[in-house]
């Protein structure tokens, strides 16, 4: 595998990260199905110095639930370099995963190493927070802690 250039994590940056669906963690799965674009929502710092990131998937798949999920708009998707079908983030479930973790995956093509997209804007990502935190305390939201 290519090496993977891995700048400190940053709330609200977009990774490209081997996610696992909480579904298949429940049936016992370790490592995901697909790499896609995730969205770091917090990043804590353990009493040791370890980075702990946590992540929501990016998705093809509208939301059954319009609370479960918020989508991206057009002109974002193309700042971050992403395809032109419409995509949403998950709000309803997290991987958390210490940094920088062996499933973050290089974006590919034209030599690219980076595993960052960039930024979502500043407005936009915080709406992505607020509405996972409230997903989080109403207990719509699992997260999957990944081990290494």
């Amino acid at each position: 595998m290519a090496t993977v250039k891995v700048a400190a994590p940053k709330p609200g940056f977009v990774i490209r990260y081997s996610y696992l669906w909480h579904a298949e963690f429940a049936a016992g799965r370790e490592e995901g199905t697909k790499d896609r674009p995730c969205a770091v929502v917090l990043v804590q710092t353990s009493k040791l110095g370890a980075q702990w990131v946590t992540v929501l998937p990016v998705t093809h798949v509208p939301p059954k639930d319009r609370a479960a999920a918020i989508e991206i708009p057009a002109e974002v998707k193309r700042r971050l370099r992403l395809d032109d079908e419409r995509s949403w983030i998950v709000l309803n479930e997290a991987n958390r995963f210490k940094w920088p973790g062996p499933d973050i995956r290089p974006m590919g093509g034209k030599g690219m190493r980076s595993a960052i997209y960039g930024p979502l804007p500043p407005a936009f990502f915080h709406t992505v927070l607020d509405r996972f935190i409230i997903a989080l305390t109403d207990t719509k939201a699992s997260t999957v802690t990944r081990s290494e």
